[in-house]
């Protein structure tokens, strides 16, 4: 089934064979697409009054720096964004989704893997604008978690800054206290791609948010090591 039309898809890629080839492929599924080939040319595309519900982002631009570009866009903006990158390490996605990322995937990509993973970041933004009508705050040893409008208020009513990376895992944790969640599962609500056994991510955000939110990063009370298959979240959400 097609997407809907008013679904609109922003490619930021200098390479002019592969952006004229992915926007093809997006429009025949559906979408409308802007190309732009830099940094200045997104922020035209952003100011227009089409309102964007993805941005397709090379992190290596000609003119400007994508990581840049993307955390100049999410300081305003809960835009959908998916990088697109040469780069394949763990590290790089690592920051990526720390600083701001929806997702991250790496060239050469399957077009239809792209094409998936755009509608799963379609669904899950849908899913969060719901959640905001909802206004679900959810509360553990003293902390509160707005879902709603993600953030993070510590016992001494200090708010904490999470990023988006940081932010999706710790919900996924308090939306299921007491359950154990496998690797995979957290990477889906982080990242939504697919996982490999050699994937630290998860293990790197959990420990980051260890040091926001425990007492004694060493010795959690709130994410415990499930040794072999993941992570529980044992706060009172």
């Amino acid at each position: 089934m097609n997407a809907p039309l008013s679904r609109h898809i922003l490619i930021v890629e200098d390479d002019a064979t592969t952006r004229i080839t992915l926007a093809a492929y997006l429009r025949r599924e559906g979408f409308t697409v802007t190309e732009t080939e830099n940094g200045e040319a997104m922020r035209k595309a952003l100011a227009a009054p089409a309102a964007v519900d993805i941005i397709l982002l090379d992190i290596m631009l000609p003119d400007h720096d994508g990581l840049t570009l993307m955390r100049n866009v999410r300081a305003s903006s809960d835009i959908g964004i998916i990088l697109v990158s040469g780069k394949g390490e763990d590290i790089d996605r690592i920051v990526g989704l720390e600083m701001g990322a929806d997702d991250y995937i790496t060239k050469p990509f399957n077009a239809r893997e792209l094409l998936a993973r755009v509608k799963t970041l379609l669904r899950r933004l849908d899913a969060h604008e719901k959640r905001q009508d909802a206004s679900t705050i959810k509360r553990f040893g003293g902390w509160s978690l707005d879902m709603a409008k993600r953030r993070l208020v510590s016992p001494g009513d200090n708010p904490v800054k999470l990023t988006r990376a940081e932010f999706d895992l710790l919900a996924a944790l308090v939306d299921n206290p007491g359950r154990i969640m496998s690797r995979d599962a957290l990477l889906d609500h982080v990242s939504r791609r697919d996982w490999s056994p050699f994937d630290r991510t998860i293990d790197v955000l959990v420990g980051r948010l260890r040091k926001k939110i425990e007492p004694d990063p060493t010795n959690p009370q709130f994410i415990l090591t499930e040794h072999g298959v993941g992570y529980t979240f044992a706060g009172e959400a």
